[in-house]
């Protein structure tokens, strides 16, 4: 077992966090409610990215080739549009929760410990591609189809495909794991 919820450790970054809540509530079960509530958002986010990022990979990315040179400006400029609104939100959600998983509620001593800063170098990994490796091609590819930046999108968007399932199972071990110490 990762967590254990009766630990004053676990309990102490959150009880500022917890005034707000009836006096009846215990704070160890109002602790481990808030925990159990960021760990249940992060999984969401991150294991809806996994798949996202699965998709765009395996299907997206390579059909990008067929799209024929008239049209492609602007399906990359929708492309990237649209796809904005799906991912911004989970992503944001998903750095949230892990800064807060690994910054604010395990104990330095925690086994979660190790899992929730892999998670974040993880996270970092694939902000960092993101911005450093696939933004760049993005931005060749809007200009017309560009085959040496579609490749190089493909290529490198491996980073965070494989970044992203290793932060899938994380989420699903510190939720898990959670959830059986409840």
């Amino acid at each position: 077992m990762i967590f254990d919820v009766s630990d004053p450790l676990l309990l102490g970054p959150v009880r500022s966090a917890m005034a707000g809540l009836a006096t009846d509530t215990p704070p160890a079960f109002a602790a481990t409610e808030l925990l159990r509530l960021v760990l249940q958002a992060h999984a969401v986010a991150t294991l809806c990215l996994v798949g996202l990022i699965w998709f765009v990979q395996v299907v997206h990315y390579p059909l990008m080739g067929n799209v024929g040179g008239n049209a492609f400006v602007a399906y990359e400029a929708n492309h990237v549009r649209r796809t904005t609104w799906v991912v911004a939100p989970l992503m944001l959600v998903e750095a949230v929760t892990a800064t807060l998983i690994g910054t604010l509620w395990l104990p330095d001593e925690a086994p979660a410990r190790v899992f929730a800063i892999a998670g974040m170098i993880l996270l970092a990994v694939i902000w960092g591609s993101t911005f450093f490796l696939q933004v760049p091609c993005h931005d060749r590819l809007r200009h017309g189809f560009d085959r040496s930046a579609w490749r190089r999108l493909i290529l490198t968007n491996w980073f965070r495909t494989l970044a992203w399932t290793a932060r899938g199972f994380i989420a699903v071990v510190l939720l898990t794991d959670l959830t059986a110490a409840a």
